[in-house]
């Protein structure tokens, strides 16, 4: 049985993201991601200007005046949200946690796929696979992912990105549009997203809180880790303490930098104490103009 306060936060996540699809994003996403190639639509009659490549022969000969054949865009595409749920995920310094930013993320790809006639599946990881749902249409489809996202509770607490990228690269057999959401707090995974970068359509989204690279100066505090459990006491009033932390969690994120750009990897950095929208609005824009 699903909590009240799950189904209740399911349907707040189902309205506001609703309200950006159709104000924010209506057409940005269509543009983005293209479909899988061209099918045929109809048979017209030449106007100036068409390109003569497309005229239909047959059509001509039997109306005694040319006729051209109009093609279209196959929309359906799969769109795979593979989400990371490692315990990493579970922090958050400000209003929400990166883990329920990333759930209203996931939610806002997911109705502007099915508002646009493709299918949605979802990948839950850690060290282990932990859930996958196949890609479906429709709301009610959606929904059971934005369920999942919010009440599923992974068996592990580690990251193992690897793990997740390697299932995608065995199992999805169709090309398609595979989201990856993560902080990407981890190592080992480049050559494994390198080949997934290859196959499909892959935009990683990294999720970021300030809180993680900079620390407060609260004095001596316990810092845990959260997949480990180990714990460390630390001064926060020791300026050099805080910038060799804060240069190494800045350290890592810039290899992660450097590697989707050596790949040719999409990435959208999202700061969980901002708002999500305007990162993938620049994306999406940004993403327009490459493939106008």
């Amino acid at each position: 049985m699903i909590p009240k306060e799950i189904l209740k936060k399911v349907r707040y996540i189902e309205l506001h993201t609703r309200h950006l699809v159709n104000d924010v994003f209506s057409g940005e996403y269509h543009s983005v991601f293209k479909g899988q190639g061209m099918e045929f639509a109809e048979v017209r009659e030449y106007q100036y200007g068409d390109d003569i490549r497309a005229i239909d022969w047959n059509v001509t000969a039997r109306y005694n005046h040319p006729f051209v054949k109009v093609n279209e865009e196959e929309r359906e595409l799969n769109v795979m949200l593979a989400v990371d749920a490692s315990r990493s995920g579970a922090f958050g310094s400000f209003e929400k946690f990166k883990s329920e930013v990333a759930a209203e993320i996931c939610a806002l790809l997911a109705f502007s796929a099915i508002k646009n006639n493709d299918k949605v599946g979802l990948l839950i990881f850690t060290d282990e696979i932990e859930k996958y749902i196949p890609p479906r249409k429709g709301r009610g489809h959606v929904l059971r992912v934005i369920r999942e996202l919010l009440y599923f509770k992974p068996q592990s607490v580690r990251t193992k990105i690897a793990t997740g990228l390697e299932y995608l690269i065995k199992g999805l057999k169709r090309r398609s549009i595979v989201f990856i959401v993560s902080d990407f707090d981890d190592d080992d995974y480049a050559k494994p997203l390198r080949v997934l970068n290859k196959k499909h359509d892959v935009i990683a989204i990294q999720m970021l809180d300030k809180r993680e690279k900079d620390l407060p100066s609260v004095g001596l505090v316990k810092l845990k880790d959260a997949e480990t459990g180990e714990e460390i006491w630390v001064n926060t009033l020791d300026k050099n303490f805080l910038k060799l932390y804060s240069d190494y969690i800045e350290e890592k994120r810039k290899t992660f930098l450097k590697e989707a750009k050596t790949i040719g990897l999409d990435l959208i950095q999202i700061d969980t104490a901002e708002s999500y929208v305007e990162p993938l609005v620049r994306f999406f824009k940004m993403r327009e103009k490459r493939f106008r």
